[in-house]
């Protein structure tokens, strides 16, 4: 990358810049104890798992802010498995932490889990993915970016390569994990803004678990299937490359046989980019630390916080990718 994060908050909030959208059983627990702050804060926090370079560099930025910020970190992967992760968030209710984040494997099926928490008066801070709960009292806050206009930018590029062309545009679509706060609204976002025009019809979608591997997996199964291929939207950069790998096996050419637009801009995605094997990427940035440990430490206090933190990101093309890439942070 590297672009400054604005923040969008509501009043009362702090604005940041960032420096920068993955062990079994919800057991693999790890603290990270720091000092230099005043506030003797634990914080339980349940990842996905480490299923992305996103991911993994998620998960690398809330770690050393937490110890930046002085806060005694209970990590947990939940190896993408819902049932790990509600298990990862009572297991830090009984040790009675001081709050709870975390980043949903899905987003429906948090209700009880989250009214436990309620119960033991520990507050919980969603980040990078939201929940479908209908009770916004379970949470604090939401901190993370905007799936839906990722999804928006992403089909609007589609539109604007097309625009002078009449002829029908096949498109296959790699989502993510299924049920997913990201896979939703990133499918709903670019179906809302290609939808205008009926030449753009999307032939084959399918998960691809958000893995490079699936990715791979599936782009294999979708040239199989439809020999007649003209843009790949991949949910994240991971899966997008991964379908290069099978693109490339099929004899064709990524990038001018077949367009490809990605979600996240990891390193690998925009060296892709910038080698013209991807055709554009929309930025979701994973480097979240910062803000979360800002956040936890108001809602520790009983201040007021926004209920809704976005963070505000950019788009690449090969030549931004190309200009970009030196400064890279991830």
């Amino acid at each position: 990358m590297f672009r400054k994060i604005s923040v969008l908050v509501l009043a009362g909030a702090t604005a940041l810049t960032m420096a920068g959208c993955g062990s079994g059983g919800g057991s693999g627990d790890s603290t990270a104890t720091s000092g230099g702050g005043d506030s003797k804060i634990t914080m339980g926090f349940s990842q996905v798992g480490a299923e992305s370079g996103w991911r993994t560099a998620n998960t690398k930025s809330v770690q050393e802010s937490a110890k930046d910020a002085g806060i005694d970190l209970k990590f947990s992967d939940a190896q993408q498995k819902q049932e790990n992760q509600i298990k990862a968030i009572r297991s830090f209710i009984q040790q009675k932490v001081d709050v709870i984040a975390f980043s949903p494997v899905v987003e429906s099926g948090w209700d009880t889990v989250l009214k436990e928490a309620q119960s033991a008066k520990i507050p919980v801070i969603l980040t990078d993915r939201a929940v479908d709960s209908k009770d916004t009292s379970l949470y604090k806050t939401f901190l993370g970016s905007d799936f839906v206009e990722e999804g928006k930018k992403a089909g609007q590029w589609l539109v604007d390569e097309y625009k002078d062309s009449k002829d029908t545009v096949n498109i296959v679509e790699l989502q993510g994990t299924t049920g997913s706060a990201p896979a939703n609204d990133r499918k709903s976002g670019f179906q809302g803004v290609i939808s205008a025009d009926p030449k753009f019809k999307v032939i084959a979608s399918q998960s691809g678990d958000f893995t490079r591997a699936k990715g791979k997996e599936v782009m294999e199964a979708f040239l199989k299937s439809n020999p007649d291929i003209d843009v790949l939207y991949a949910h994240n950069d991971d899966m997008g490359l991964g379908a290069i790998e099978a693109i490339e096996g099929a004899g064709k050419v990524p990038g001018k046989d077949i367009k490809i637009i990605t979600v996240d801009a990891v390193h690998d995605g925009m060296q892709a980019l910038a080698d013209g094997k991807i055709n554009y990427i929309v930025e979701c940035s994973p480097l979240l630390g910062p803000q979360l440990m800002d956040l936890a430490k108001k809602v520790v206090k009983g201040e007021q916080v926004p209920a809704r933190v976005v963070t505000e990101e950019t788009t690449f093309t090969q030549d931004q990718a190309k200009e970009a890439l030196p400064n890279r942070k991830y």
